[in-house]
């Protein structure tokens, strides 16, 4: 099953996205390409770490990669033949625990120069001083989705390129629900039907990850239905991390939905990242709130399925997910800043590679003219793409890691029966006061 980490105060219930959604670097198993298959089939073999410490970097190598063990591969092909472009030797290492691993190596000289993983790392990595801006001219940055590229910038600047995007929207098991619900409320009518009329088989609404410590994550689409959400945005479009909005007068009113769907059991603190996935390919409900990352099972249980929107809410407007954005970064103590620019900036954009980085993940590349080729061969990525086209970046700034753990939390609870502005307003506070420690 696919999990997502976020940040360093990570929550039990959004394990390491994002997608592996937010600050993981996990890579997520999604739905295969049908373009580009020789690149896989080329791809270059590196072992497999055998425990949890870190790579130690290749002393002889003018650019060294850290990437996770899906993604190393692809990069290395890639790599191998930039090295012999320019007379030089590159080498990907796998790294399993990338993030924590490259601060803790470059803050000793001992680090990678380049690293891949997600957006929402960025804010830390730049307080930590360990990732440099990336020199990314305005034609190459156009030819991006314009989402992605804004995922790559912190306070106006640019740190990395992107290769893919993730987000979440509803999967539907066609078998059980032929049509695709527009509301929540027809959803919830939906999914009691097929429940009511299965026998017993269909024991559940609506699947979606909640757990017992909640699930920000999943939980933010309900509270951006009401233009509430996490923080407010600067008049640049930063987000503003001395404004939360967690208990604005919209995200009360999507913690009252949360509310008013777990007094109807439609939502539930017995379903989390261990056992969510599992209910819906053994079709014990009509209706699963996910990503790509759960397509393959979806599809190995024999699961007709389609990909949708998420739906909208009574008295709102339409659940708008996280945007998630994989992508590549130049260390700030780059043995060989050049290298690592030229490599990141001329080989990451290429169509080629961004088509070859889809096969290994099943992201939607970030990249257009990669992105129009996969999606007019495959429906499901067109469908996420859809899915996600209302959404935000998650926030990639330092204070997103007081967030998780607070608002699953609340989300948790008030799913659970309790009041939702006293626990809403509660989890502000408690928000803002780690942001203030920091």
């Amino acid at each position: 099953m696919h999990k997502r980490a976020f940040g360093a105060a990570a929550v039990t219930g959004v394990a390491a996205l994002l997608m592996s959604a937010c600050g993981g670097g996990g890579e997520a198993a999604s739905p295969s390409a049908t373009s580009s298959a020789t690149a896989s089939e080329t791809a270059t073999a590196i072992p497999t770490p055998t425990g949890t410490e870190a790579p130690v970097r290749d002393a002889a190598a003018d650019l060294v990669i850290w990437a996770d063990a899906d993604r190393a591969p692809i990069i290395s092909k890639y790599a191998q033949e930039f090295g012999k472009e320019n007379g030089v030797k590159v080498a990907v290492q796998i790294s399993v625990d990338t993030r924590e691993q490259f601060k803790d190596a470059t803050k000793v000289g001992k680090g990678p120069d380049v690293i891949v993983g997600a957006h929402d790392w960025l804010g830390e990595l730049v307080q930590n001083g360990t990732v440099a801006p990336i020199q990314l001219s305005d034609d190459v940055a156009g030819k991006f989705s314009e989402n992605s590229i804004a995922a790559t910038k912190f306070n106006g600047q640019t740190y990395g390129v992107p290769y893919a995007v993730e987000n979440i929207g509803l999967m539907r098991n066609t078998a059980l629900a032929p049509t695709a619900p527009k509301t929540m409320d027809e959803l919830v009518k939906m999914g009691t039907e097929a429940k009511s009329k299965s026998g017993g088989k269909v024991t559940n609404v609506l699947i979606q990850q909640v757990g017992k410590t909640g699930n920000a994550y999943y939980s933010y689409p309900y509270l951006s239905a009401f233009d509430g959400g996490i923080f407010a945005t600067k008049a640049n479009g930063d987000y503003d991390p001395n404004k939360v909005i967690v208990n604005s007068a919209g995200s009360i009113k999507g913690a009252q939905v949360l509310s008013d769907l777990g007094k109807k059991k439609v939502l539930s603190t017995n379903v989390g990242d261990d056992n969510a996935e599992g209910l819906f390919t053994s079709g014990k409900a009509a209706f699963f709130i996910t990503g790509p990352w759960s397509v393959p099972n979806a599809k190995k249980a024999g699961i007709k399925y389609e990909i949708t929107n998420l739906p909208s809410l009574a008295g709102g407007g339409a659940m708008k997910p996280f945007l998630g954005v994989q992508m590549f970064y130049v260390s700030a103590k780059a043995k060989n800043a050049v290298l690592a620019q030229e490599f990141v900036t001329n080989y990451v954009p290429r169509k080629d590679v961004q088509l070859a980085l889809f096969e290994a993940g099943g992201r939607p590349p970030a990249l257009t003219e990669a992105y129009n080729e996969v999606s007019a061969n495959d429906k499901d990525v067109k469908a996420w793409f859809e899915a996600g086209k209302e959404g935000a970046p998650m926030p990639n700034i330092p204070a997103m890691n007081s967030v998780w753990g607070p608002l699953g939390q609340a989300a948790a609870d008030v799913i659970s029966g309790k009041d939702p502005k006293a626990r809403f307003d509660a989890a502000q506070k408690e928000i803002v006061g780690n942001i203030a420690k920091g």
